[in-house]
């Protein structure tokens, strides 16, 4: 589990397709201490929960690799990443730490679009569309994540939501780069599609 609190932002050092295509190997780069980082452990990149299989320090700094398979490549941004491409990165949750976002489970639901992108004084406002099957879990003052960053969405109308960036997260993050017509990772939020689910069976 994970909080959509970013604590890095990462880089594709390189890829490696293996199993005729089904799979690839990603080495990411990053600021975290190597020896925190064991063999089995989860880090969400732009909000895809993958699993180290093997990490070392090189002249660069501390880089971990991760097993993107065909399904991650189907239903996220991943099939576009390249070397290079800046991930936002988040380690799993340990108990004691504190829950400044919101329970994220690092499983994404689907693509979402840029529609509009507006720099205001003091923040960034950008319009997104989601997939319709998933504009119903989307909700004014509900909590979403994209691209692993857990944000309060503004409004919500149709299949359009929009959210409002703070400075301090577009520095922090990957966010600075959205521009319309990028794709994000979307994950909506867990107690809302519960919420659903229980009005559904009481139907």
């Amino acid at each position: 589990m994970f909080t959509g609190i970013i604590t890095d932002i990462g880089r594709i050092a390189s890829m490696t397709p293996t199993a005729q295509g089904q799979l690839h190997r990603l080495r990411i780069a990053c600021r975290y201490d190597q020896t925190t980082i064991a063999d089995g452990a989860s880090i969400a990149c732009n909000g895809v929960c993958l699993t180290v299989v093997q990490s070392g320090v090189d002249q660069t700094g501390t880089w971990f690799d991760v097993d993107a398979a065909a399904e991650t490549l189907r239903l996220t941004t991943a099939k576009g990443w390249v070397q290079d491409t800046r991930l936002n990165l988040e380690r799993a949750l340990k108990i004691g730490d504190e829950l400044g976002g919101h329970i994220v489970a690092g499983h994404v639901d689907g693509i979402a679009t840029i529609v509009s992108r507006d720099d205001l004084p003091d923040m960034a406002k950008f319009e997104l569309r989601a997939p319709r099957d998933l504009a119903k879990f989307i909700a004014a003052k509900g909590s979403v994540t994209l691209d692993g960053v857990s944000l309060t969405v503004n409004s919500a109308v149709d299949d359009v939501f929009s959210v409002l960036i703070i400075p301090h997260t577009l520095k922090m993050t990957t966010l600075s780069g959205w521009r319309a017509g990028s794709e994000i990772n979307l994950e909506v939020d867990l107690m809302a599609r519960y919420a659903a689910r229980l009005t559904e069976m009481r139907t």
